[in-house]
């Protein structure tokens, strides 16, 4: 992919969580990781009534930093954890660089090898 391209994924993630029902939602699976949820549940913890809620997590699905799975009669969300860790590590791949303020090796890895 392209710096252009990751620009372009990367930003529609942003956008994505650029409400505070998605980031209450993202950081509930989060807290709930790796297992997840089931949607019932995240609605009782969010206070979110089902419609508004059902929109949040798709577009946070279809920004690929959630996945969900059915089982049985149940939707079950869970954080991508491997999507926030690639949208974080293109946050900081360029950090410091330019005046070198802070040594490459001084920036905490998140997540380990990818």
């Amino acid at each position: 992919m392209t710096k252009e391209a990751d620009a372009v994924r990367y930003a529609g993630m942003f956008a994505a969580l650029g409400t505070e029902s998605r980031l209450r939602a993202l950081r509930l699976l989060l807290a709930a990781h790796p297992e997840g949820m089931p949607v019932n549940e995240i609605q009782s913890e969010l206070g979110i009534p089902g419609s508004t809620l059902s929109h949040h997590l798709d577009k946070l699905r279809n920004e690929d930093l959630v996945t969900v799975e059915r089982r049985g009669t149940f939707l079950w969300y869970r954080a991508n954890a491997g999507a926030l860790r690639d949208l974080l590590g293109f946050l900081y791949a360029e950090c410091c660089t330019r005046n070198q303020a802070v040594a490459p090796e001084a920036i905490v890895t998140i997540g380990g090898a990818r």
